[in-house]
């Protein structure tokens, strides 16, 4: 099996053939016709948070069933699936409680992939999916409808579910309400989209390159404020009747924008947070001003999202061209031109780049 394997931080991924164990009980093979590339992708590979290497990466795939491991049920061999990170026991206090993405049992820690002489190799997120094949937790899948291209599909596995989950499922916020979202890349657009989509009166787009809040209009952002403008604070009062907005997102792992989304919010506003920073990132705040305002900080992981409730759901908003998800898609590269994706989609100006494998049937 072809895999694009990380074997030191900052270097270039070393597509190498792998051995992947069959599938133990609880589990599937799903061989991929596509895989998209996260920054979350970009961290692991720069070492930002850490982990054992050598590793195979990528976690927003779709595919095909190609096997079954004992005790499988919901699923059959040529099913069309999604395959996500989120990995659930079904039984712990949080996925009783309606939020698998933080189980608290996230598995045994075994890998189904080494190295032909038998050494092990790490699978990233639980995913591995810059490979042919992953072996993966039945609760890791959701069923994808025949007539949906899965190069599109693909991209319900993390961005999406991460911006749209966090309007839908985090900040479960009401039709008529304001919004900020800060970073307009491929989780900030979902956000956007989420926010239209939910109701929300007035949608403000902030980031540092002024291109890109001409895209986030195109998802549904009603103003765009450059973040970097010395005034981008009296710029959104403005545009909130003086008050700030009701729910501040922040969906790229920045610090920065973490502590100016403090000053953004309405008295008993939330911000919302999504993007995920380094280890050893730490933010700056007054406690009695957000204790004083009664604004609240809520994490988002993955959105909240519930597989089961939640794709088909997305899967509904696209067929009525309420969700966009072909208009996400930047470029689209074979598995050999990986790090040529990456590098790309380090640069910044990419929504999502897609890695087609050979299973990949036409384009969408």
């Amino acid at each position: 099996m072809k895999a694009a394997l990380c074997t030191r931080f900052n270097a270039p991924l070393q597509i190498t053939d792998l051995t992947l164990a069959p599938p133990r009980a609880g589990e599937v093979e799903v061989t991929l016709a596509a895989c998209a590339i996260c920054h979350s992708d970009l961290h692991f590979i720069e070492g930002a948070w850490g982990g054992d290497l050598p590793a195979v990466y990528g976690h927003e795939a779709a595919g095909h069933v190609t096997g079954l491991g004992s005790g499988v049920s919901g699923y059959r061999v040529g099913q069309r699936v999604l395959v996500t990170l989120i990995r659930a026991c079904g039984t712990c206090a949080c996925c009783s409680d309606g939020r698998p993405v933080i189980c608290e049992h996230g598995g045994d820690g075994h890998s189904p992939l080494s190295l032909p002489d038998g050494s092990p190799v790490t699978q990233g997120m639980k995913t591995g999916a810059f490979a042919e094949k992953v072996v993966v937790d039945a609760s890791q899948l959701a069923p994808l409808p025949e007539d949906m291209p899965l190069d599109v599909a693909c991209l319900l596995a993390c961005g999406v579910i991460t911006g749209v989950g966090a309007v839908f499922n985090t900040a479960a916020m009401p039709a008529g309400a304001t919004a900020v979202v800060i970073g307009t890349g491929g989780v900030g657009l979902n956000t956007i989209q989420g926010a239209r989509i939910a109701g929300a009166r007035r949608i403000i787009a902030m980031d540092v390159a002024p291109e890109k809040l001409d895209a986030a209009r195109e998802f549904g952002a009603t103003d765009g404020v450059l973040a970097t403008a010395a005034d981008a604070r009296k710029q959104v009062q403005r545009l909130t009747d003086g008050r700030g907005a009701d729910y501040v997102f922040v969906t790229v792992g920045a610090v920065m924008a973490y502590e100016q989304a403090l000053g953004l919010t309405a008295p008993g506003g939330s911000i919302i947070m999504a993007g995920m920073t380094g280890n050893d990132d730490f933010m700056r705040l007054n406690p009695m001003m957000v204790a004083y305002q009664e604004q609240r900080l809520i994490g988002s992981k993955m959105g909240g999202t519930v597989l089961r409730r939640d794709i088909p759901r997305l899967i509904e908003l696209y067929r009525q061209g309420r969700l966009k998800l072909d208009e996400l898609i930047s470029n689209r590269y074979p598995l050999e031109q990986i790090n040529t994706a990456i590098a790309d989609t380090a640069r910044g100006g990419t929504r999502r780049n897609v890695i087609l494998f050979d299973a990949f049937e036409g384009g969408s």
